[in-house]
Formats: C-alpha cells, sequence, structure tokens
C-alpha cells in the first residue's frame, strides 16, 4: 500500500471513538480514553484503564462527541484496556456523584471513590467448590478416614469441603488427598444466596390508631418525590410505622434504604425486622468483613438485596432500582461525615430521593432545627405520633439542683440519685446511668506541678482507662501506658485522675451496691454489632441491674424493665461556643430519658445539673419541646445562623504551624467584601493540632439567598496553596474544633 492510499484510509476512517473516565481519585475532571474497536462501552460502564505507569479501574462518564476539541491529541490517546464484567453504575448514582461534588467543592473523583469502596466487587464472586463421589472407584488405599468420606457422600448433593470435614470428622487434608486420586469429583456450585428476599406481607404487629393514620399518611405521599417527618415520641411506634412504608416499596418492586446513625442501635432493630418480614435486611458498615461487603456491594447493584440497613456510608452503594429511603434519628450528628468528602447523610439522602424521584422519611423524637424549619415552609411534610404505644406513658423529669445536692468527696452521684438506683434495685428493675464521657476520667495532671497529660499528636488531654491500664487519645487513637514519673517534674506517684468517666462512676457505684450487677456500655465495649447483640440479650434477659453508658446507649434500645434513668452531668454539652449546644444538649437528653418506662413499669428521669434554671433544663422538666425549639429559632434567625443563614468552614492544615497561619491569613486577606457576606477568623481551631496537623479554622457566614459555593469558587483560587498544606471545605459544618 502506497503513503497516498494509508493516508486516505486513515482519513475514511476517521478519529478513534473516545469515552471520559472518572477514576476514583481526587481529579476534578473525567480523562479521555480510546475506545478500541471490538469494545461497546456505554456511560455507567466499569472500565480498567492505563494511567501513567499502572491501571486503574474507573467509570465510563460519558461519550466524547466526533469532532470535539479535546487536550489529548489522537497519537497521545490511550485505550479502555477491558469493560469489568460488573453491573454499570446506575445513571441516577451518577447523578448523585455530580450534585454531591458541586455542593461540598469536593472533586468527582473523590466522591465516586465513595461509590467504589469495594473494588474487589466488580469481578464476579468465585463459585464454590463441592465435592462428591466419583461412578467408579479408583484403586487406592482406603483408610478409615476415606471410608467415612465417601460414605457421607453416597447419598446426598455435593458438600463443601468444610462441611465434609466436619461431618465425617476428617481434616481438609483426607479431601484434598481424595480429589487427587480421583476418588471424588469437584464441583462448582453457584455462589450462596446471602441475601433472603424479605416478604413485605408476613404479618406485622396490631397498628394503634395513631399508627395507622401516620401510615396512611405516609402511603398518600408514595407517587414521586416527597419528604415526610416522622415526629414521635420516644416508643410511639416509629419503626413500625415506617416498616410499612418498606413493605409498600417491597410489593412495589423496589429497593429500600434506611439509614442508622449508630452501628449499636442495629441489634434490637434486626430482630424486629426479621420479625417483622421473615428475613434479615442486608448491613452496610465498617464493621463488615472484607468477604462480606464484596457480597453486598454486589447484591445491591444486581438488585439482589431488596432492603439495606447502614451507617452514612450506604447512601453511595449502586442501587439500581431504589424506591424509598428512611433516615431514622434524622437529628442525630454522626450522620455528618467530616473527614474526606465532607457531607451530611440526612441532606444528601434528601437529594438522591429527589433524583431519583422516591419517597423518604425522617424519623425523630427530637427532629433538627434544620428538618422543623423545612416543615414550616411546607418543604416537608409532617406525621406526628404524640403518644406512647401501648400503655406505656413518658417518664417523669426531675432536676437535681447539684448546688443542694451536692455528692460526697470523690464522688459524682448526688444523695437523690443513690436513693433512687438503692430503691431501683430493691424493686427487681433497672436502671442507666447516663455520662457521655469514656474511659475512667478525662484527665490526668500532677498535683506537684499541675502538668496535664496531653496526647503527643493532638492538642488534647489523654483519657484514662483503668480497666485496661492505659491512657488514650480519643480524636487520632494513640494510646499508651500511664507513667510513674512526671515527664514535667519528675516526681513520683503525683499524677491523679480528675473528673469522672463511666469506669469511675462504675467503681462509685460498686462501692455503695456491691451486690448490683453492672454493664459498662461505651464505643469501647460494644465495637461490633454483635457485642451489641450479647449487651441487648444480657438486658432484656436481666442479667443486669445497672448500665452505665455514653451516648451509645442514650437512642434507639427498648429495654421493658428500664424504670430509672440518671443523667450524672446534664450541664456536660452546653459547654463551648458550638451554634447548636443547646439543641444538641436538648436531644441527647430527652433521647436517654426516652429509655425510661417505656413498657407497663412507669419511668423516672433525674438530672444532675447546676444549672435547673437553663432553657434546655426547664424545656426537659416542663415537657415543652416546642417552646424550646420556637426559642432556639428565634435567637438563630436574629443573629443569621443556620438554618436562617448558611455557613461554610475552611480548614487549613499542615506540618508547619509557620506555613498553615500563612496560608490561612492569606485566604483572609482575599476574602470577600459583599453584602450578606461575612468571614470570621483566621484563627487556631479550637483543636490547634489533631494527629500531628497544626489547624487554622475561618468560618464563612451568608445570607441564605446567596450561594456560599459561588463564593468560594471565586475565593479560593486567588490563594496558591502549597502542597504541604491543605485547605478543606466544609459546607453547612457541624462541628467547629
Amino acid at each position: 500500500m502506497t503513503l497516498r492510499q494509508q493516508n486516505d484510509l486513515l482519513i475514511s476512517s476517521g478519529p478513534k471513538p473516545r469515552v471520559k473516565v472518572l477514576l476514583p481519585l481526587p481529579l476534578a475532571d473525567a480523562y479521555d480514553y480510546g475506545v478500541p474497536e471490538a469494545l461497546e462501552l456505554a456511560p455507567g460502564d466499569f472500565v480498567k484503564v492505563p494511567l501513567g505507569p499502572r491501571q486503574a479501574i474507573g467509570v465510563v462518564w460519558g461519550k466524547v462527541p466526533q469532532g470535539a476539541e479535546s487536550s489529548v491529541s489522537e497519537d497521545r490517546l490511550k485505550d479502555v484496556i477491558l469493560r469489568m464484567p460488573a453491573p454499570p453504575l446506575p445513571e441516577e448514582s451518577r447523578q448523585f456523584i455530580t450534585w454531591i461534588s458541586a455542593y461540598t467543592l469536593a472533586p468527582p473523583g473523590a466522591v465516586l471513590r465513595m461509590a467504589m469502596s469495594v473494588p474487589a466487587a466488580l469481578e464476579p464472586e468465585k463459585p464454590r467448590i463441592a465435592y462428591t463421589n466419583v461412578a467408579a472407584l479408583p484403586d487406592i488405599r482406603m483408610t478409615p478416614a476415606r471410608r467415612r468420606v465417601i460414605s457421607l457422600l453416597q447419598d446426598v448433593p455435593p458438600l463443601a469441603p468444610m462441611d465434609i470435614a466436619r461431618e465425617a470428622a476428617v481434616s481438609t487434608g483426607v479431601i484434598k488427598g481424595l480429589a487427587a486420586a480421583h476418588a471424588l469429583a469437584q464441583v462448582n456450585m453457584p455462589p450462596a444466596t446471602r441475601f433472603p428476599e424479605p416478604d413485605p406481607d408476613t404479618p406485622g404487629p396490631v397498628l394503634s390508631d395513631a399508627q395507622t393514620k401516620a401510615v396512611q399518611a405516609i402511603q398518600s405521599r408514595n407517587d414521586g418525590f416527597s419528604v415526610t417527618l416522622l415526629d414521635g415520641v420516644t416508643g410511639a411506634g416509629k419503626t413500625e410505622v415506617y416498616f410499612e412504608a418498606i413493605a409498600d416499596a417491597l410489593r412495589g418492586g423496589r429497593q429500600a434504604l434506611i439509614l442508622l446513625p449508630e452501628i449499636a442501635l442495629s441489634a434490637q432493630w434486626l430482630e424486629r425486622f426479621e420479625a417483622r418480614f421473615g428475613a434479615r435486611p442486608a448491613e452496610w458498615h465498617s464493621d463488615l468483613t472484607q468477604s462480606r461487603r464484596r457480597s453486598t456491594w454486589r447484591a445491591v447493584a444486581e438488585g439482589k438485596a431488596r432492603v439495606i440497613v447502614g451507617a452514612r456510608s450506604a447512601l453511595f452503594l449502586p442501587y439500581p432500582d431504589l424506591g424509598l429511603i428512611v433516615v431514622d434519628e434524622e437529628h442525630d450528628s454522626a450522620f455528618k461525615q467530616e473527614d474526606g468528602v465532607a457531607y451530611h447523610a440526612r441532606d444528601m439522602a434528601v437529594v438522591r430521593a429527589r433524583i431519583g424521584d422516591f419517597p423518604i422519611v425522617l424519623a425523630s423524637a427530637t427532629p433538627s432545627l434544620e428538618t422543623v424549619n423545612n416543615v414550616e415552609i411546607a418543604r416537608y411534610e409532617r406525621v406526628s405520633l404524640p403518644a406512647r404505644h401501648g400503655a406505656a406513658a413518658l417518664p417523669d423529669i426531675e432536676l437535681i439542683d447539684l448546688r443542694q445536692h451536692q455528692p460526697g468527696r470523690q464522688s459524682w452521684i448526688s444523695p437523690p440519685l443513690r436513693q433512687a438506683l438503692t430503691e431501683t434495685l430493691k424493686n427487681n428493675t433497672q436502671s442507666l446511668l447516663y455520662l457521655n464521657r469514656r474511659g475512667y476520667a478525662p484527665l490526668t495532671l500532677c498535683r506537684s506541678c499541675g502538668y496535664r497529660l496531653q496526647c503527643p499528636n493532638c492538642t488534647a488531654w489523654l483519657v484514662e482507662h483503668r480497666f485496661s491500664a492505659r491512657l488514650q487519645c480519643h480524636h487520632c487513637g494513640y494510646a499508651g501506658q500511664r507513667p510513674e514519673i512526671c515527664d514535667s517534674c519528675g516526681a513520683t506517684n503525683s499524677l491523679v485522675a480528675c473528673g469522672p468517666g463511666v469506669e469511675r462512676l462504675a467503681e462509685e457505684v460498686m462501692n455503695f451496691l456491691p451486690d448490683a450487677r453492672l454493664c459498662i456500655a461505651t464505643s469501647d465495649s460494644l465495637r461490633k454489632p454483635s457485642d451489641a447483640a450479647t449487651f441487648v440479650a444480657q438486658v432484656l434477659n436481666h442479667e443486669i441491674d445497672i448500665i452505665i453508658g455514653t451516648q451509645i446507649v442514650a437512642k434507639g434500645h427498648h429495654f421493658p424493665k428500664l424504670t430509672l434513668v440518671g443523667v450524672v452531668d446534664a450541664d456536660l454539652g452546653l459547654a463551648g461556643g458550638d451554634l447548636r449546644a443547646a439543641e444538641r444538649t436538648y436531644q441527647l437528653l430527652h433521647q436517654v430519658s426516652g429509655r425510661a418506662g417505656r413498657d407497663h413499669e412507669p419511668g423516672r428521669v433525674l438530672l444532675q445539673t447546676y444549672h435547673p434554671e437553663h432553657p434546655v433544663m426547664q424545656a426537659l422538666a416542663n415537657g415543652d419541646r416546642d417552646g424550646f425549639l420556637e426559642a432556639e429559632a428565634q435567637a438563630r434567625t436574629v443573629g443569621g445562623w443556620p438554618p436562617y443563614g448558611r455557613l461554610a468552614a475552611l480548614i487549613v492544615s499542615g506540618r508547619d504551624s509557620d506555613t498553615v497561619s500563612g496560608v490561612a491569613r492569606a485566604l483572609a486577606r482575599c476574602a470577600p467584601n459583599n453584602t450578606g457576606v461575612r468571614v470570621l477568623g483566621p484563627a487556631p481551631a479550637p483543636l490547634a493540632i489533631l494527629r500531628g496537623r497544626h489547624r487554622w479554622r475561618l468560618l464563612v457566614k451568608v445570607d441564605r439567598n446567596i450561594s456560599v459555593q459561588d463564593q468560594l469558587r471565586k475565593w479560593l483560587p486567588k490563594v496558591a496553596i502549597p502542597n504541604a498544606v491543605r485547605v478543606q471545605v466544609d459546607i453547612d459544618p457541624q462541628s467547629f474544633l
């Protein structure tokens, strides 16, 4: 072929088709790749592509139109290597990723990484290996173990090696030896079905009139996108109401997602779900094994997992037919992710429902002010359950003024609370002591020089965990032994624990109630769902008299014999400059109070406080939630704080203090100077060093009608950020540490 003929062939064939491939990396855009002639690709396909000297897996984000301009010339264009054998990422998931990227100002690849958290799931699950007898047994030496295996497999279907080993009482080596000698035939079995489909028509409990009306109200909004606040007091039966919404989604052939703030809440929840639907849902949380994560991700993508319950990350699973989202305890701050891509799962769940055009239910006894405001401006609908289900009544809440009822020296339980604990034990019912401090003591200091033991990586005090003989930082995870000598002055036996943690409370209770059976329930002791299930079973079986716990036991649990709740330090959450401090304290204390008296036995709640006159304490004692929310809304409106204004935080961090402060000040000098926009800071963060990185903060406050994202897009490029410094954007911040 002549050179002219070759050129004519190139012209007639035209340029190679191209696709945009988004990679799960913190990249601002998708990359162009060529499509080999034998490969058909569509948006959403998972593909393997070359990336520098290595290979990476990404998602086809779209096709490049013929003739469109590209920064990659034809001679530099690299081809897609292959399409992964996995269902494509659904269009709704891709729209969701794009929306979150634009809202949070995070690179779309960083958001995609959350949806591609299990790369192994892109390969089909390997078939299970099983063994059966061969038609004609070869001439081999028979041992008693081998005879047991051959006899076992005579009249049964093929069995997995572990099942054969267990039933025949042999080692797997015996089975391998028989297979190698061709005395057993290998059979490839399909992967096990791990996600039985829940039955929406399994009879559930009889609903009250109020629950029935709530179900009917939610069902009336099933056609298309809607947001419903299921607002019910603790113990009102909100779970059974939204179970009916799940049943409707299943009857319509759709998937359902339930988000829970704490995985420890799932133990009783899973039992209730199984009782209602005849099967357990798929679970998604950080404690799953890699194998389970792989199978769950794949089952969701293939539509085989019909109901999924999980933590906030479950929102990013690749649902092909999602038809309902329920956010339980919608007010909970655990739904906010602050590391990596900063987002609030409750708010993003509403966006996901709008993209998919299906309903979402937000359930809470203490809804957030943001959600209440959305109800008031008619964005959301409200369905109310104002009374407890059945014969249970709300508990009486009493305030113990610690200025009048002081605990003894080195004691933190006041005389009235001591007496109540003693009486409850005599009555053979259960108590809960609540203190949101893990460990034995929040601070250890030297009596000689006043030195406080601090984390070497953070500006945080080390918490003593006496039962494990460790000092720990609850911010970065650092742990070490308690020293015998003060590092500052060298004094021996001078280090003392200051203040109480739950371990110290347990020590105090054991001193005056030595016969009581105690249990400490924290995120340290309930690390896994199995731990939580064991704890719940022990409480329900009355193997525990007094629970001493942190906020992990403040919500979601139903313990019929628990009649007393004592809050050791009700003022704890009110300290600091957090604009939501009062709201969060009210929510948490209301939730923990709701653990008492959930059955026939009346409940009693004692709140120890130095400020009984505080609006939060008065609202709790008087049962005036709506009055408290109204006052809180008025205060936020005057200041223009969320939800009546918008906030964004900039967190500047790095290893070098001077460089970090320099970048923070440079950002402040270039800050927007517009009407309705105010920049507060820069200033060192309250937690000025975290995991060895120095931190400065700026807070951007704008009027409700101003896009804070637009302001940040114009502002941030004005400052050159060194590679050693990170500037994290947090839209709608929940924490100010």
